[in-house]
């Protein structure tokens, strides 16, 4: 299932995550989401759209985040993806080049160190 398919119309979004709808579009506003349009028009929001939307409601309801906090912590969430999926293509790369001789050990939560043992 494509988490990323506009399928739901503000209204039931809103009844949804128990959330007015004037306060949905006021995070499109502010760019916190952004729903697909229908027609240019009509609001659907994606599962992830949902998603992001409950974890933008748990912030600010439950943690007590107002919402400038939340777009800096929105901003962080995407700036540690794009870094994990760099390190990623980092692990990669010397995979391929040193092939066997490295071995990738965890360090804490996502901390990784690389070690590569050369033939002596």
């Amino acid at each position: 299932m494509d988490k990323n398919l506009p399928k739901y119309m503000i209204s039931i979004a809103s009844e949804m995550l128990g959330l007015h709808p004037q306060t949905l579009r006021q995070y499109e506003r502010l760019g916190l989401v952004v729903p697909s349009r229908v027609d240019g028009k009509n609001r659907l929001y994606s599962e992830n759209d949902i998603e992001k939307l409950q974890f933008i409601k748990t912030l600010t309801r439950q943690k007590g985040v107002n919402l400038a906090g939340v777009e800096v912590i929105l901003s962080m969430q995407s700036q540690i993806s794009v870094l994990n999926n760099k390190l990623m293509q980092i692990e990669a790369s010397i995979k391929s080049k040193y092939g066997e001789d490295i071995s990738l050990m965890e360090k804490n939560s996502n901390i990784k160190t690389i070690k590569i043992e050369r033939e002596k």
